[in-house]
């Protein structure tokens, strides 16, 4: 696996924050990871996340689509997802319309797992990711989880691996973060290569805290990081069966936040925690070689208008092979925006890149060239946009290469 790359220009560490190990889990918690041979690498294939204090909290968020996997449906409709104790995660097959054999083989896994573990059924969430369509073995799985259980410690490496398919890196993050009553620590690990578009960018992620909250603050504090972060990445514009994230809190620091002002630091950690994590993930885009960031400004004050702007930037094959051939094409980025607004009559937009103005109003303007083209060859690349109005919208988003194009033509999902 490679290293992860240098990302730290988009991640300024709030207030009250510094960076962590991202091995070392919060107190009371404990993860391992072991193979069950399901991979013709032999690579690591199953893990578990678990919390082992009983008055814990949790909150978890799963994928729209029509089509969820059987992992998805059941830690949706049948656990408790303000308890989730624990995640039983493989990787390799992602469980995804494979029928009612689909149910009852991740049934199977959720009983076998809350056996191992001494906990309710419904405290056990499922996590999936692989190949779709094909079927999954589940006693493959439960007759490795002793040995599983054997694994698990405070470090989250082996769980890190096992829950990887196509990643070329460990995607993790950590921090500290200092409140009045003491330091609290959130650590994260997650997995994503292909596959990735906004709700929420094709992927499995997991975010642990010492912190003591309510469910109900865990549910906000995941929802509004998730809405800045995970929700404003996209690698090819895809939704997945399997997306999901979950924030588990121990408690076991036996600190809280003390007020508002807490309230808001922790949820600034959160932020810098996830959004590092989304990064990550576009960034082992499958093929990618180069980021952008593009900031949209305009349109309607709830920022609707340069959502939409900016979702069909990010998603737009023209400009992510732009992107890769380090072109300062503002005719692309017109084209995406005036598709996204199309029907609205004759929008004035303005282009920059890196801060270099290559387009006034739908028209090129006299720029220095070899400052633009720098701008577009830097390995994270800054476009802004702008037409009237006062709404805003970011989107992060990987190139599109030829290597996309092979791996996902040679390899089946």
């Amino acid at each position: 696996m490679k290293e992860r790359p240098d990302l730290e220009r988009w991640l300024p560490l709030p207030n009250a924050v510094r960076l962590g190990d991202p091995t070392a889990l919060p107190a009371g918690f404990r993860a391992g990871g072991v193979s069950a041979g399901s991979k013709p690498s032999g690579a690591l294939d199953l893990g578990v996340i678990h919390c082992t204090e009983p008055a814990m909290t949790s909150a978890a968020r799963f994928t729209p689509s029509a089509t969820a996997a059987a992992p998805v449906v059941i830690t949706r409709d049948r656990c408790d997802t303000s308890r989730l104790r624990a995640v039983l995660v493989n990787s390799g097959n992602a469980n995804a319309s494979t029928g009612k054999m689909g149910f009852e083989e991740a049934a199977r896994m959720q009983g076998a797992g809350s056996i191992l573990l001494g906990i309710p059924i419904e405290h056990l969430g499922l996590c999936s990711t692989g190949k779709i369509g094909e079927p999954l073995d589940g006693r493959v799985f439960v007759q490795t989880l002793p040995r599983l259980g054997d694994d698990l410690s405070s470090d989250a490496t082996t769980f890190n691996q096992a829950i990887c398919t196509t990643d070329l890196f460990l995607k993790r993050a950590a921090v500290d973060l200092e409140l009045a009553g003491g330091t609290v620590r959130i650590t994260a690990q997650a997995k994503g290569a292909g596959m990735i578009h906004p709700g929420f960018a094709t992927m499995l992620a997991f975010v642990q805290t010492d912190a003591e909250l309510s469910a109900s603050r865990c549910g906000k504090l995941l929802d509004n990081a998730l809405a800045d972060t995970f929700n404003r990445v996209s690698v090819d514009g895809q939704l997945s069966t399997n997306d999901t994230v979950v924030l588990q809190a121990s408690g076991a620091s036996g600190v809280a936040p003390a007020d508002d002002a807490e309230d808001k630091l922790v949820q600034a950690a959160l932020d810098h925690v996830m959004l590092d994590l989304a990064l990550q993930l576009i960034a082992d885009g499958e093929g990618a070689t180069r980021l952008a960031k593009v900031r949209v400004k305009g349109g309607d004050p709830l920022g609707h208008a340069a959502d939409k702007v900016a979702d069909h930037i990010a998603t737009s094959p023209l400009v992510q092979t732009a992107l890769l051939g380090a072109d300062p094409n503002w005719g692309r980025i017109i084209q995406a925006a005036g598709h996204a607004l199309a029907g609205r009559g004759p929008v004035d937009f303005d282009v920059s890149f890196g801060g270099v103005q290559v387009c006034r109003a739908n028209q090129a303007t006299r720029y220095d060239r070899d400052a633009a083209n720098a701008a577009a060859a830097e390995q994270l690349v800054e476009i802004e946009v702008s037409f009237l109005g006062d709404g805003e919208a970011t989107r992060y988003f990987c190139d599109l290469t030829v290597d996309y194009v092979k791996f996902n033509s040679e390899y089946t999902t």
